[in-house]
């Protein structure tokens, strides 16, 4: 694999973009092992704070340190980070508007799927969405998560007929690219510093991104 492509890190964070397929938790092959790798040192501190799922590629901030990983995880449970992605849909999405659901997450199957009646391990999933440009039969949107259940862009979007291109588990036929879902921008307050920082990048160079000339 190439090198990780790093946009900051200090003593404490690290702000990086997590290619597809990449695990971003701390297993074998994961995120944290591949920086530990790229910076020479197989024992450094590097700690998963939020997740991507493992087809979705983007921005991601890890911490260096326990007390760094302490204050990023007060932050995502407290406060929330700034979180917006940039996603291409099949079908004509409406200008504007927000998602709420419950969500219930089939551990077995590794999916999730929006139910109508609350129970055991339902939650309620809640997203804002803006579509910024549409060309032959898709749509590009932005998406601004408030929740942070497992899957749910991509499940939300299909269950309102609206599948992301390169949807491998909800929807049929599959696609062969990459899925179109990417943590675009980042924001959050330094852990130690207390100061706002905040992050932008641009999806690759490649279908379906290249149609609105990414």
């Amino acid at each position: 694999m190439d090198k990780l492509d790093i946009l900051y890190m200090d003593k404490d964070i690290i702000v990086c973009i997590k290619p597809p397929k990449l695990l971003s938790t701390d297993e074998p092959g994961g995120l944290p092992e591949l920086l530990r790798r790229q910076l020479g040192d197989e024992r450094a501190d590097v700690r998963t704070v939020h997740r991507l799922d493992r087809a979705t590629s983007g921005l991601m901030v890890l911490a260096r340190n326990s007390a760094a990983a302490s204050e990023l995880s007060r932050q995502i449970r407290e406060e929330g980070i700034g979180k917006e992605y940039l996603a291409v849909v099949h079908g004509h999405c409406p200008d504007r508007g927000s998602m709420r659901d419950l969500m219930y997450r089939d551990k077995a199957r590794k999916m999730s799927f929006v139910t109508k009646e609350p129970g055991k391990g339902v939650q309620e999933a809640l997203l804002d969405y803006e579509t910024l440009g549409r060309k032959d039969g898709l749509s590009l949107v932005s998406v601004r998560l408030h929740t942070g259940r497992t899957h749910q862009i991509r499940c939300q979007f299909a269950s309102r007929g609206l599948p992301l291109v390169g949807e491998r588990k909800y929807a049929l036929p599959e696609e062969d690219c990459p899925l179109a879902l990417f943590s675009h921008r980042l924001s959050f307050r330094h852990p130690v510093s207390g100061e706002a920082l905040s992050f932008c990048k641009e999806p690759p160079e490649e279908y379906p991104w290249i149609l609105w000339g990414n």
